[in-house]
């Protein structure tokens, strides 16, 4: 997938303390092409961690554009492995939910979970909370102005 040069720059936002970790301690995520793929990165073991290796040196496919963080400790994964993608139509921008276990929330409006997937328009600053609706992996979604 490349960039799609039509696309307006497009940019997720940590809103909570919990979601700029998810990040990796960056306040925001650019949104660089479309469909643009967001999930939890799988650090739980060596096998996974080997394999994730692997995958950033090429050797397999990449599930994600974006990987956020959770806690090592943590043993409730809110985050699926595929949650979920930002996807572009040339006029409108959706958020579609890759059929994650706790699903997304936009705005006030659930989006997925149990595995069933969904897809809502996406609007420049919407909140999106990942995971169930006490989640504390939120963010906003920015678009630039057009020039």
């Amino acid at each position: 997938m490349s960039p799609d040069p039509a696309a307006p720059a497009a940019t997720l936002v940590a809103v909570t303390v919990e979601a700029k970790r998810a990040l990796g301690g960056a306040s925001a995520a650019r949104i660089t092409r479309f469909p643009f793929k967001v999930g939890r990165e799988s650090r739980l073991s060596a096998a996974a961690e080997a394999r994730a290796r692997e995958s950033r040196l090429g050797l397999l496919p990449e599930l994600n554009d974006l990987y956020l963080l959770e806690p090592q400790w943590s043993d409730l994964m809110r985050i699926s492995r595929e949650h979920f993608t930002i996807e572009y139509d040339g006029r409108q921008f959706w958020l579609v939910d890759r059929h994650s276990a706790c699903g997304t929330i936009v705005g006030s409006q659930q989006v997925g979970g149990n595995r069933r997937g969904g897809r809502v328009l996406l609007r420049p600053g919407d909140t999106i909370a990942v995971g169930p609706p006490y989640s504390e992996y939120v963010f906003r979604f920015e678009v630039a102005a057009a020039r």
